[in-house]
């Protein structure tokens, strides 16, 4: 598979992995969340390379109905923002403005 593929892959996975902990599989609870964060986004390498207001951006924006549960939709929202958190510190935030020069 390719990298992409993979990446995908482990996305659907991780998420499967934490919300198969309780009879519902197709959403996270508020424990299981926060069991999967403590546990996925704990390498202090990682949290270098991404800016506190990127991370608390996807975090905020997470359960985006409010219902107390977050389905994959909203986690995968979640997960695409950390990644563009990552890129915009990666590259800083304010390159690639010009869609002329990729």
């Amino acid at each position: 598979m390719s990298k992409l593929e993979k990446a995908i892959v482990s996305i659907v996975e991780v998420f499967e992995e934490y919300a198969g902990k309780d009879d519902k599989k197709r959403e996270l609870t508020n424990g299981e969340l926060q069991e999967l964060l403590q546990s996925q986004l704990s390498s202090p390498d990682f949290k270098d390379k991404i800016d506190k207001e990127d991370m608390k951006e996807a975090l905020d924006k997470i359960d985006k109905n409010h219902d107390g549960q977050v389905n994959f939709r909203e986690f995968s929202q979640c997960v695409a923002l950390l990644a563009k958190g990552y890129f915009r510190k990666k590259h800083g935030k304010g390159k690639g403005k010009d869609k002329g020069n990729q």
